[in-house]
């Protein structure tokens, strides 16, 4: 009856029509807190019903609401909860997103979805992939603000020296010695005439890496990513490596001496100023694009230009809202009523309309917005 949603944003938010029902939940990981979850939102379901109901009158609302049932009596679900949860559903689809981050408690039925709480955070879990590589081995990992969790290779993909050159390459004669620290790390030490053999095998297996990776994760997911290594093989391997995702910046150490927490507080130390970085440079971008008069912070320019696919970039203040609609035909907005939750919302109708058009959509806190309307575009023409 419902699919657990891994991807941001899933077609059906771009479905035209209603009913559409946006449900966001605060939720715990552990007891006791999370005993009271399942409370929680029997509550905010019978909200959806009452709303329901009210709206669309002539819409069977118990099947639209059966997922919705069904995940009530589903405890194994309410003992495994992360920080917050999301569920979109219309006719046709029931998707829950699992979030590692809280969420404000909402329960709304309108004629579109409310995803300003997803878009916020999916972009402040800001997604990269890590690269662990040591001489012999590789891994990957997925991580983001939050966590972070190794990800499955295919078994038919070479992850070892060995299976990659064959086990007779010279890495096999190589002597193993405990050096530099106290970490652990094998470090290798090859002898004589070997020592060039060794340097070329280890050279032949980050070009295998480098492609492995490229074809099969950097190109699909098109995420930044981090390499995690021991600092000799962090320049053989940038030397060579033709991934235009990897970033410059690595984590200078052995992966396999660190446990997924250790990883995910490096990498985000890491990640988050560029991040920060990123913003602030397209700020500055935006207060150019005004005052050369192909920028705006006017909600009615704003809100046509994204339904027309001009929108380049977009800043949205976090949690704002404007209660309301725009109407395609006229090319003008239809406020409603702060204190009616179904009329639909603005700024959710421009975050989906430039979604829709490959936009790029920033959410910001209100001080750091770069205007008072609670959006600020960038347009394409």
């Amino acid at each position: 009856m419902y699919q657990i949603g891994n991807d941001f944003p899933n077609k059906m938010i771009f479905e035209e029509g209603g009913p559409c029902i946006s449900l966001y939940q605060k939720t715990h990981r552990y007891p006791p807190d999370n005993h009271e979850d399942m409370i929680v939102y029997k509550h905010l379901i019978q909200q959806l019903e009452k709303a329901l109901t009210r709206k669309y009158p002539d819409v069977d609302a118990e099947a639209i609401m059966k997922p919705f049932y069904e995940l009530k009596e589903d405890r194994a679900f309410w003992e495994h909860t992360p920080d917050g949860i999301a569920i979109l559903a219309n006719k046709a689809t029931c998707v829950i997103y699992l979030l590692s981050g809280a969420v404000e408690n909402l329960a709304v039925v309108a004629d579109d979805f409310r995803v300003l709480p997803l878009m916020a955070y999916a972009q402040s879990s800001a997604r990269y992939c890590l690269l662990g590589l040591s001489s012999g081995s590789f891994s990957m990992f997925e991580g983001n603000q939050y966590e972070m969790k190794e990800m499955q290779i295919s078994p038919t993909i070479a992850r070892n020296i060995d299976d990659v050159l064959g086990k007779e390459h010279p890495e096999g004669f190589l002597n193993h010695g405990r050096y530099g620290g106290s970490d652990g790390v094998a470090m290798f030490h090859g002898h004589g005439g070997r020592k060039d053999a060794i340097d070329k095998d280890l050279e032949k297996f980050f070009r295998y890496v480098d492609k492995t990776v490229l074809e099969n994760f950097a190109k699909p997911m098109k995420l930044p990513l981090i390499l995690v290594s021991l600092e000799e093989h962090q320049s053989v391997f940038r030397k060579l490596s033709n991934n235009p995702y990897l970033v410059e910046e690595g984590i200078e150490t052995s992966y396999e001496s660190l446990d997924l927490n250790q990883l995910a507080r490096l990498s985000w130390e890491l990640m988050a100023p560029r991040s920060l970085a990123k913003t602030l440079a397209t700020v500055e971008r935006y207060k150019i694009a005004k005052a050369n008069h192909t920028g705006s912070d006017d909600v009615e320019e704003v809100v046509r230009a994204a339904y027309e696919g001009r929108v380049d970039t977009i800043f949205i203040e976090a949690n704002k809202s404007i209660p309301g609609r725009f109407d395609v035909l006229s090319e003008s907005m239809e406020c409603g009523s702060a204190d009616d939750f179904d009329c639909g919302d603005i700024i959710d109708a421009i975050v989906k309309a430039v979604m829709k058009n490959n936009g790029e959509v920033i959410v910001l806190p209100e001080e750091k917005m770069p205007s008072d309307t609670g959006v600020a575009a960038i347009f394409r023409f």
